[in-house]
């Protein structure tokens, strides 16, 4: 599962139970009957009593174990936060210069030479590139516009053979794994008189 797939399963989870405990709550508020084992039993009642509020208050595991539990919380999110801003695109690309040095090559420069290359090949009307990944081990994701005389096996292969191959050999990468979306593009139907 994608990183953007598994962050709005989890938003939706999370929302999904916010909206049934606070429908219930607020159910229970307008003079629903709750069930037995609900946590509240009237509209007036409280979500923690006096006598549950102040029943760990002596013990000495209570105030490091909700620190420790709330510290974990805000870590997560912090966490969850930082993968979901973090930036996806690479800004540069580590390329080995073969005298145990290593030069930077400017991502956007890849992406525009790849992906002008590879709108030149026959039956390409347009053609989009964006590198992803690490330094060491960059992926291109690769997103095409064929002409509708064009079969999607014949493009395919020729950007594999050609501008990948290319780019790929000219960075000194061991590999560029690509993933290639192919749509074609639209067009008018022609009138038959």
């Amino acid at each position: 599962m994608r990183s953007g797939a598994l962050n709005r399963a989890l938003l939706a989870l999370a929302g999904l139970i916010l909206l049934a405990l606070g429908g219930a709550v607020l159910a229970v508020g307008l003079g629903v009957r709750p069930p037995s084992w609900w946590i509240h039993g009237g509209s007036h009642d409280v979500l923690l009593s006096r006598a549950e509020r102040t029943h760990y208050r002596a013990a000495d595991w209570w105030w490091p174990a909700l620190i420790a539990a709330l510290a974990l919380l805000v870590l997560g999110a912090l966490w969850w936060l930082n993968v979901i801003l973090r930036r996806h695109r690479l800004a540069d690309i580590r390329v080995d210069t073969g005298d145990g040095g290593a030069a930077l090559l400017s991502a956007k420069a890849l992406e525009s030479a790849l992906a002008e290359e590879t709108g030149r090949g026959t039956g390409v009307a347009h053609a989009q590139v964006r590198l992803r990944g690490r330094r060491r081990k960059p992926r291109a994701r690769v997103a095409l516009r064929l002409a509708p005389e064009v079969a999607p096996s014949t493009a395919l292969s020729d950007f594999a053979a050609g501008p990948l191959a290319h780019a790929r050999e000219s960075a000194g990468l061991p590999s560029l794994p690509a993933e290639v979306r192919l749509a074609a593009v639209k067009h008018r139907a022609e009138r038959v008189t």
